[in-house]
Parts: structure tokens; C-alpha cells; sequence
């Protein structure tokens, strides 16, 4: 990645623990378009949107100002010594604070799922924040199957042994789902999951959050959220859904389009859980979307 399309941030998290972001495209300022703040899933970063927020900063994007966040415990973002701290209202509260860090009194949030759940919590603490919402593959409803394999090979004892075999490791574990990748797009996850710890790739989170997911079993009784949804709902709504997604149900998706007619959808094809939001299909719909909310300005 080209570190001359964006811009590195340091700063203190709600508790005084150092949080790292990304800025791409223009200084946020008043005559700006409306800033996009990306929230990446459980154990993954703002590298993830790197390729998406390139052109979303870009002309052909719409020149909108993009901040990529990591939470904490992710990316290059400060681990936590508290291990308790790693929860959505804690990463909620951080997200707080790299809105008033970079001077944002207004945004629109693309959450993939975890990020997603962190918005359904930001809507009852802050709603004035929020402009418009994309939601990436998660909802008020979460299957407890897709959190089980997630558990699964968040915790897995193995990993790539090199970076030469990290994106075929990468397709043996995800490739049923993804067939809409290519070899150069499980090269880009691995470059986004992995950091290098001598020549070795490994998850760049701290494992104490995967940890969390152990004592989920197929009987664990999951809160819906549809009153948040519904809080949601208030605003512009995107929601994209893999082709493949165990996280999120067609039926769910159903039923947040009929509680809320102004809801927008878009399915992923060729892609499951959670869905590469820079290739074609997603791109487009978040690009008509964004776009849809700042001619309006």
C-alpha cells in the first residue's frame, strides 16, 4: 500500500489508550463533502477498507474525506491491558472520540459487522453524529452459526507458516464462500489481516478478543437488536448482505426492509461473510448511496 494516499493519526482513545486511524482525500472542514467513517468487523482493522476509501476520496468516488479506523487492540492501535475493555460500548466510546479528534459533527458510517453492532449502539449516545448508514453483512438478528465458525477459526491453533502460504491458508478456510475472489484479492486480505512478526504473518488483534467467542455454544440465546434497528432506521439505510453469509439471513434482511420501507439493499454476489466492499456490486451501491446523501447537502 502506497502510503502517499492517506494520512496516519494517533490519538487517545476514551480511556487514554492510544488509537490509530487513517485519513484518505480531503481535510474535513465545513465546505467538504460529508466525512465516511469505516468501522471494520471483531478482529479486523481499517486496512480492510483501504482500496474502498481510495476511491471514495477519489473524483470518480465523489472526493468524499474517509477515516478508516482500528480499535483498540487491532491494528496498530494500542492493546489493552484490561482485556474487559475489548466490548462495543468501550469501541462505541472510542469511536466518540475519533469523531471529536477529527472535528466531525456529522458522518456516514459504512459498519461491517462488528462495526455494524457498534452503530446500533452509537445511534442511542450520539445519533447527531450519524448522516447515513451502511450496514456490511450484519443486522438485528445474528445466526449463532456464523459466530460458531467464527469462533472456530479465530481460535484455531494453526496459521500460515509464511507469507507465501498465508492466501492459499486464507482461500482453504474461506474460499467456499468467496468464489467471487481472485488470487490477487486473498493477497489484499492477507496483506489487511496479517502484520509480519519476524517474516512470519501473524493476526494483527490481540487474541484475548477472539478468546471472548469461546464459551458460545449452538444453544447460546442471541438479543436481537430491533429497537436500535428501528433508531437506525431514521436515517439513510444501506444494507449489504454476502450471496454466502451465515451472519445474516435473507429473512432478517426481509423483514428491516419491511419495518422500514427507506431501507436500501444490496446482496454481494459471489461473497459471504463478511463481504470485500471495494469490488464490483458493493462498490457501486455504496457509491450511489454516499453520493445520494451529499447531493443533498
Amino acid at each position: 500500500m502506497d502510503q502517499d494516499e492517506y494520512r496516519e493519526h494517533r490519538f487517545q482513545g476514551s480511556d487514554g489508550l492510544t488509537l490509530y486511524a487513517r485519513s484518505y482525500g480531503p481535510e474535513i472542514h465545513p465546505a467538504a463533502a460529508t466525512p465516511i467513517v469505516c468501522l471494520p468487523g471483531l478482529t479486523r482493522n481499517g486496512r480492510d477498507f483501504h482500496d474502498l476509501a481510495r476511491f471514495l476520496a477519489s473524483a470518480a468516488g465523489g472526493g468524499s474525506p474517509v477515516i478508516a479506523l482500528d480499535y483498540r487492540g487491532r491494528g496498530n492501535s494500542g492493546r489493552d491491558e484490561d482485556k474487559s475493555h475489548y466490548t462495543i460500548a468501550v469501541e462505541t466510546s472510542d469511536v466518540i472520540a475519533a469523531c471529536a479528534y477529527f472535528t466531525i459533527d456529522k458522518a456516514i458510517f459504512i459498519g461491517t459487522s462488528r462495526g455494524g453492532l457498534i452503530l446500533h449502539h452509537l445511534v442511542g449516545l450520539a445519533p447527531g453524529l450519524i448522516a447515513g448508514v451502511v450496514l456490511n453483512d450484519i443486522g438485528p438478528v445474528i445466526e449463532v452459526g456464523g459466530l460458531l465458525a467464527i469462533r472456530d477459526y479465530l481460535n484455531a491453533a494453526d496459521g500460515p507458516k509464511s507469507w507465501t502460504e498465508a492466501p492459499g491458508y486464507l482461500k482453504a478456510i474461506h474460499g467456499r464462500d468467496f468464489p467471487a475472489l481472485g488470487e490477487f484479492d486473498w493477497l489484499q486480505m492477507v496483506r489487511a489481516i496479517y502484520r509480519d512478526e519476524d517474516g512470519v504473518p501473524v493476526a494483527d488483534f490481540d487474541p484475548a478478543i477472539a478468546r471472548q467467542l469461546l464459551g458460545l455454544t449452538a444453544e447460546t440465546a442471541l438479543p436481537d437488536l430491533w429497537p436500535q434497528f428501528d433508531a437506525l432506521a431514521q436515517f439513510p439505510l444501506l444494507v449489504i448482505r454476502g450471496e454466502h453469509s451465515r451472519l445474516l439471513t435473507e429473512a432478517t434482511v426481509r423483514e428491516m426492509r419491511g419495518r422500514h420501507a427507506g431501507v436500501l439493499a444490496s446482496t454481494a454476489t459471489g461473497q459471504g461473510h463478511a463481504p470485500l466492499l471495494h469490488l464490483d456490486g458493493p462498490r457501486q451501491a455504496i457509491t450511489a448511496f454516499v453520493n445520494g446523501i451529499t447531493s443533498k447537502r
